[in-house]
This record gives C-alpha cells, structure tokens and sequence, in this order.
C-alpha cells in the first residue's frame, strides 16, 4: 500500500469523479484508475461504486476513508515536525484560491514568501470554493482563499478576512440608484448579474433568494471585474459586497434587504500539526494583509 495511493482513492471520493480527481492530483486520469485499482486488490474489496455517474464509496471504502485521511494528515505532520526540528523552512505549499479573485495582498504574500524561503515550492490552484475546502480537508492543498456564508465546512481552522453585507450596484442613472434599501422583489424586472456558483457571494445570495422565495441570476461570471463591467455598460443590476466596487465613482452600492452576509477567510486543516512551510505561508499573507491596510 503506497501512500499516494490512498491520495488518489481520497480525491476520487471527493470529488466524485475520476477525472476531476486527476486534474486535482495533477496525474493522468488512467494513473488515477490504475492505482486505487491496486489499492482494491491489496485490500481485497471494492473501494469504490462505479456504476453510475458520479463514483461513491462502497461500505468498505467508507470504512476506510477516516483512516486514509488520518494516514495523509500524519505523513504531512511527519514532514512538518521534522523540519521544525532541523530549524528549516522547506517544502512544498499547496495553495487554493476561489476563482476570480485577484486581492493584492494575497498576490504579495505568495511572491514574498518564494523570496523568504526559496526552499519552499509554492502552487497555486484556483476553483470553486467549496471543492477548495474538500482538498483542504483532504489534504490535497495546504491551504486555501475561499468564500462562504455561514461557516466553512467542518474540520477546518478559518481566518477571516471579510465579512460584508450583500449590496445591489446600479448606474447612477439607474431607477434604483435614489434607494436606501433594496428587497429582493424590486429586483423582479432586472437583469440580475452575480458571482459563480461556488463564490460566498453566490452561496449567500442564493441562501437569501431561498429563503424569501422570489429571486434569481441571469447572468453569472467568475471575476467582480466582469460582473461590474456588465452593470457600467447597463446590463442589469449586480449583486456583489460593498468593497467591491468602492473604488467606483459611476455606480452606487444599495444594501440588500434580508441581512445576507459573504465572508473571505484564509482556511486549513484543524486538530493536525502544521508544517513549517505552511506557518510561514499564513505569516507572510498575515504580514502582507497589514501591509496593505497601513498603506490605505
């Protein structure tokens, strides 16, 4: 039994499917199949349900799916540990980011940390921010940018980054732009223009427009630049956080009725040790957030 064995059987189950596990793993879909079958022969049960479209686990696989996450939790421990013991910083950094973000801090803090500690290999993968969680407790990343409403999932540490309320952004010449408030129903005969499913902005929204019952997205795409850039040509009405387009003077934020709340939070595996590589990774994003908030 090989340790990137039961890696791979962990993204599979994840993610459901082979193929995005591959390109989880950065390894050939085939390579992927071929070694969770030799971990199924070693063991001698089938892990996996592939009789439909997205793979499950079998009960032998559930049974064994805490122990395969508790043995990759303890080999990146083992790593860590022995580092801190040689005083080294070295490694290797598995960072996650929501896509469409592009925060000037985070990008400061990932070319920092490469000139810190030039024995630390940092990558770099963007996603949905819930699959960004799932390879964070899995293993797959060190670490991740994310957004959500509510908590991140369970099992893992959160530094929060932003907590903000949902704003509807019109054009100053907008019907709407004169509002205090804006409610869900006044939006009805809008063009309705947010994030991606898997942002915390859409995951809020979403959980406002379920909760009242009247709501939808027309338009949806994976940066705040695109969506704003729709609402200044006049498409619709954007639903994003306020600090999104602070810096605009063409468009006015109206807070969103209902009380929904998008956070931004750095997250990572709770109840395990972590290795040194990824304390210094969190240090210098921590010193470049400071940075950034002295010099604005």
């Amino acid at each position: 039994m090989e340790i990137h064995q039961l890696r791979y059987f962990v993204a599979v189950v994840d993610e459901g499917s082979f193929t995005r596990a591959a390109e989880r793993v950065f390894v050939s879909q085939s390579g992927v199949s071929a070694q969770v079958r030799q971990l199924e022969r070693e063991l001698g049960q089938p892990l996996l349900d592939r009789s439909d479209r997205r793979v499950r686990p079998t009960d032998a696989g559930e049974a064994i799916l805490p122990f395969a996450r508790s043995a990759l939790a303890a080999i990146d421990g083992i790593r860590g540990a022995a580092d801190d013991v040689a005083g080294l910083v070295r490694g290797s950094v598995r960072v996650g980011m929501v896509t469409g973000c592009s925060i000037p801090w985070f990008l400061d803090s990932l070319a920092s940390i490469r000139r810190a500690h030039p024995g630390v290999a940092v990558t770099l993968t963007e996603g949905p921010s819930d699959a960004l969680q799932r390879q964070v407790l899995s293993g797959d990343l060190s670490l991740a940018l994310v957004g959500y409403a509510g908590a991140p999932l369970d099992g893992l540490e959160v530094d929060v980054v932003a907590d903000e309320p949902l704003v509807a952004i019109v054009d100053r010449s907008h019907r709407l732009a004169s509002r205090r408030r804006v409610k869900l129903h006044d939006l009805a005969s809008e063009t309705v223009i947010s994030l991606s499913i898997g942002t915390g902005i859409r995951a809020a929204f979403d959980g406002l427009i379920g909760a009242g019952g009247d709501g939808r997205v027309d338009l949806e795409a994976s940066s705040p630049e695109t969506v704003l850039g729709l609402v200044g040509r006049g498409v619709g009405v954007a639903v994003l956080s306020e600090s999104m387009v602070r810096d605009s003077t063409s468009l006015v934020a109206i807070p969103l009725a209902g009380g929904a709340t998008s956070c931004l939070g750095l997250v990572w595996r709770a109840n395990s040790p972590v290795p040194a590589a990824t304390t210094a990774t969190l240090a210098a994003m921590s010193a470049a957030r400071r940075s950034r908030s002295v010099r604005a």
